[in-house]
């Protein structure tokens, strides 16, 4: 029997052609999951044995030619609109109809939910794999920069001064979040819908709980309807790597804007040039990156689309969601590890940034709170502070801008601001580095403050790469379990 004609005894004469027949099939589509499907056989299939639904031999023979479709690959196969059925009728061409009774007690349904779900928790683990690197280029680079003073912006005006260690920290702290969203995400990708059969289960006295431990799922998927249909673990997945390709699309502006100023210079290998003007330096590998969360945020947009409003249990439709997920996570894994390297290889420039780090009158804030530390009531010191910042200017000393401070507080309190604060205070917290140095509470921009969010950094990077290793090692050993079922088998 040929593949094609074991496609036939598959689809039978009604449905063997048409002219929707290339319009219904995933084929090309499902080269991603090729291997998951492969897997999912050979588990299946070791179930059916042990069950006594099928014989030993068939199950031998069965397993044969699927090590010999692995081997052919999914560039040779045909007969069939997706990539289960042609796998099956590449068994069938290779054993004949007994090849068929691979399918016994299952349907496309169940078997195509579970063949997305194995192969996305590995596509998921290097998501989170890639959040951790780019977590440890954040971390290692802010551990060289606790004392570099650089301008803090709100609304993209100088605000106050902060450190580029508090700066770098703070998109640790976003990308931790995003790494916890992911796995979050796989903990649910991770359970077994095999033996949900169409929707409404089988009569088959099948063992869910033994394929699902030969594929390395945690639990099963109790309900059959649920387990065949539901497909929110990809809007879960997908939401959490457009949140994940939103942090890093802010970090990518952020380190192009500081670029554009002056503030970092980014590695070669993470520039580009222009075709006509050869003075420019273009940081293009973060311009894309920032535009990866359009794709992201797209992909979403475009799965919640497609599931909104579908009745329960299997609708074709359902063909079309997943790949919203694989593009993602491919285009997100690629921003991210870009992203990293681009971070880890960047040099800051301290002379800029302490040069500008007072812009603005930015150290006004401090100011104030250091008048409000005499009892003065904050929005009091506020008004004082704020009248004499319309007189101060970026190259006022000092002693000329403590003046003005002082002719501010005559004009709002009466009196001479002297008498409510040392000269000397004042004039110290002007200077951006004492104005950082000051601000030492817990998760501000102070050395000090900044040595905790460090260790707390490592301690939390240290957690969760300890449970995507527990997570792979996990994986491999049901790999190790199924092929050793299988090698007994043939």
């Amino acid at each position: 029997m040929t593949e094609e004609s074991a496609g036939d005894v598959i689809r039978r004469d009604r449905f063997s052609g048409g002219p929707a027949r290339d319009f219904l099939s995933s084929l090309a589509a499902d080269k991603r999951i090729f291997d998951a499907d492969l897997a999912v056989d050979r588990a299946h299939v070791v179930m059916l044995a042990e069950q006594g639904i099928i014989s030993d031999g068939d199950a031998a023979d069965i397993l044969v030619a699927l090590e010999s479709v692995e081997e052919a690959g999914h560039a040779e196969l045909s007969g069939g609109e997706d990539v289960h059925e042609a796998i099956e009728a590449a068994v069938i061409g290779r054993v004949g109809e007994r090849g068929g009774k691979m399918h016994t007690a299952r349907s496309r349904n169940d078997e195509v939910a579970t063949c997305i779900r194995y192969r996305l928790r590995e596509d998921v683990l290097d998501a989170i794999e890639g959040t951790l690197a780019l977590r440890e280029a954040l971390r290692e680079t802010a551990a060289e920069h606790t004392e570099t003073v650089m301008p803090g912006y709100t609304h993209l005006q100088p605000a106050q001064p902060i450190t580029v260690a508090h700066f770098l920290l703070s998109y640790e702290a976003a990308v931790a979040r995003d790494t916890a969203r992911l796995l979050d995400a796989y903990g649910r990708i991770n359970h077994s819908p095999l033996g949900g059969a169409a929707f409404a289960g089988t009569p088959f006295d099948i063992d869910r709980e033994r394929t699902a431990d030969l594929l390395g799922f945690d639990s099963l998927l109790g309900n059959s309807m649920d387990a065949s249909s539901s497909r929110d673990f990809l809007a879960e997945t997908l939401a959490a790597l457009a949140t994940h390709a939103t942090t890093i699309s802010g970090l990518a502006e952020d380190l192009i804007i500081f670029a554009n100023k002056g503030y970092v210079d980014l590695s070669d290998d993470y520039s580009s040039t222009s075709s006509i003007m050869p003075q420019k330096k273009n940081p293009d590998t973060l311009e894309l990156v920032r535009g990866t969360a359009g794709d992201a945020v797209g992909g979403l947009t475009g799965l919640l689309t497609n599931l909104k409003g579908l009745p329960r249990a299997y609708n074709r439709d359902l063909q079309l969601a997943h790949p919203h997920a694989f593009r993602a996570v491919d285009a997100v894994v690629n921003a991210t590890d870009v992203a990293a390297g681009a971070v880890a290889t960047a040099t800051w420039n301290s002379e800029e940034l302490a040069a500008d780090a007072g812009d603005g009158f930015s150290t006004a804030t401090g100011v104030a709170d250091a008048l409000a530390m005499t009892g003065m009531p904050f929005r009091t010191a506020h008004e004082i502070v704020a009248a004499a910042a319309e007189d101060i200017g970026d190259t006022d000393d000092a002693a000329t801008t403590a003046a003005k401070l002082d002719a501010a507080a005559e004009a709002v309190l009466g009196e001479s601001l002297w008498s409510r604060v040392n000269r000397e205070t004042v004039e110290s917290l002007l200077d951006p580095d004492e104005s950082v140095a000051s601000r030492d509470s817990l998760g501000g921009p102070a050395a000090s403050a900044v040595e905790t969010q460090l260790d707390e950094a490592g301690a939390r990077f240290d957690a969760d790469a300890h449970s995507v290793s527990a997570c792979r090692e996990a994986l491999a050993e049901a790999d190790e379990r199924l092929q050793a079922e299988v090698d007994s088998y043939v």
